[in-house]
């Protein structure tokens, strides 16, 4: 089964694509979800009201426009470049998040979302 979900704020929107995985499971169960974006170099993060342990394959190093939970603060995380503890220009999130998939197209479109914009995550049906 494909999950897709739309992240919309107020300067643009973006969708991604998510694997099954327990976390993207529950997520999607707990949507739609409105928040607030906080940024952290070119990472968009926000609260979620979704809590899950960390799973096997959670990563600390990902690739740009990855969606991934961060279990230590129940929050969904969209890195786009580099963050304050990155080596060079990968990505590095705050600790290991688990990965629940990708964005569709490019994540430079997070660029847009400012600190304290509001943020909303539905489900998109396919």
């Amino acid at each position: 089964m494909t999950l897709q979900i739309r992240i919309s704020w107020p300067a643009g929107h973006t969708t991604a694509t998510l694997d099954e995985t327990p976390t993207s499971t529950a997520l999607v169960g707990a949507l739609p979800i409105s928040s607030t974006a906080r940024t952290w170099g070119e990472e968009v993060y926000f609260d979620t009201p979704v809590s899950t342990a960390v799973e096997s394959g959670a990563r600390q190093v990902v690739e740009p426009g990855t969606v991934a939970f961060w279990t230590e603060g129940d929050a969904l995380a969209l890195p786009y470049g580099p963050t304050p503890i990155s080596r060079g220009s990968e990505c590095r999130l705050a600790s290991p998040c688990n990965v629940l998939g990708s964005l569709d197209g490019d994540a430079r479109v997070l660029a847009t979302v400012r600190d304290g914009d509001p943020i909303r995550v539905e489900r998109v049906e396919v």
